[in-house]
């Protein structure tokens, strides 16, 4: 009998140890996962504040203004829209010319290639 209440508080008590474990490592996955959560929530308010700054600028009377009169190619009232026309006639490039290479003459080889040329040698 004192064996048998012996074994069964051995058994209990390994019992609680194991689930004591179980729940311990549950708890460390959670604090990774947790910890990852904060990192990109950071991130996230990092990326919406300065999404909040592009579009308040965006949407400034500056910026709109200076988009209208660059892409939008509007006018105020009061001012005049130039826009430039080609003549039609395009113009080449001009390239230049290559020199010809210059011969070395200050050495008697040189000189034999300018007497005999390239294939007399």
């Amino acid at each position: 009998m004192k064996y048998g209440i012996l074994a069964l508080g051995i058994t209990i008590l390994s019992m609680l140890v194991m689930e004591f474990n179980s729940r311990t490592t549950d708890l460390n996955s959670l604090i990774v996962e947790r910890d990852l959560v904060s990192t990109q929530l950071a991130q996230r308010e990092q990326t919406k504040t300065a999404l909040e700054a592009q579009i308040a600028v965006a949407t400034s009377e500056a910026a709109v203004d200076r988009w209208a009169h660059e892409d939008g190619h509007m006018v105020k009232e009061g001012e005049i829209s130039v826009v430039p026309i080609s003549s039609g006639q395009v113009l080449p490039t001009p390239t230049p010319t290559p020199l010809p290479p210059v011969l070395e003459t200050e050495t008697p080889n040189g000189w034999l290639l300018l007497i005999l040329g390239p294939k007399g040698l």
